[in-house]
């Protein structure tokens, strides 16, 4: 149940690998960097509900700019640890995204299924620019290229809960990433 001898730490949690500390000061880097980039453009950022919900709320209230919001939620999970290779839009944008400046905030990318998916979705959709925030990115498990303008954290495959990130709807509030004991899921 701990690491460390730290009880806080949730009993199906294997190990702490990213301190809620060090989110909080890398989205803080993030959102300096966004800021100065987008300081004389409309952005408009759209979530990538459930897992970004967290991140981007905490990254909308660093940024020092105007800026609007909207959601998109997509599946390519359901309860699994691994993607299932089928991306479906379960709830699109309610703004129109022509000619607007777009940062695409992403919770983690994993085989990048998802991600490559909303880009071709969104760059249809004619914005002015559309860029990617991903503040976990597994680097090297993606099957198609892609540039994220603001990465966060690089993590291992591994399959981490946390801070939005769930494994069945569980674990989106524990303030850290924490990779799941095997037997959290071994039952599924």
């Amino acid at each position: 149940m701990t690491e460390g001898g730290n009880a806080d730490v949730h009993e199906d949690i294997d190990e702490i690998l990213i301190t809620a500390e060090e989110i909080d000061d890398k989205i803080a880097g993030l959102a300096k960097q966004i800021t100065t980039d987008y300081l004389d453009r409309d952005l408009l950022l759209v979530g990538v509900l459930k897992g970004a919900f967290v991140f981007m709320a905490d990254l909308a209230r660093a940024l020092r700019i105007p800026i609007d919001f909207d959601f998109m939620a997509v599946s390519s999970y359901g309860s699994a640890t691994k993607s299932s290779g089928v991306v479906r839009i379960l709830k699109d944008l309610d703004y129109e995204i022509s000619g607007r400046h777009v940062l695409l905030v992403e919770d983690i990318i994993d085989s990048g299924l998802t991600i490559s998916y909303l880009l071709r979705y969104l760059k249809a959709r004619g914005p002015a620019s559309l860029e990617i925030c991903s503040l976990f990115w597994k680097r090297g498990q993606q099957t198609a290229p892609f540039d994220v303008k603001y990465p966060g954290f690089d993590i291992p495959p591994v399959f981490v809960v946390g801070y939005g990130l769930d494994y069945a709807e569980r674990y989106r509030n524990l303030p850290y990433i924490g990779v799941l004991k095997p037997s959290a899921y071994a039952a599924d």
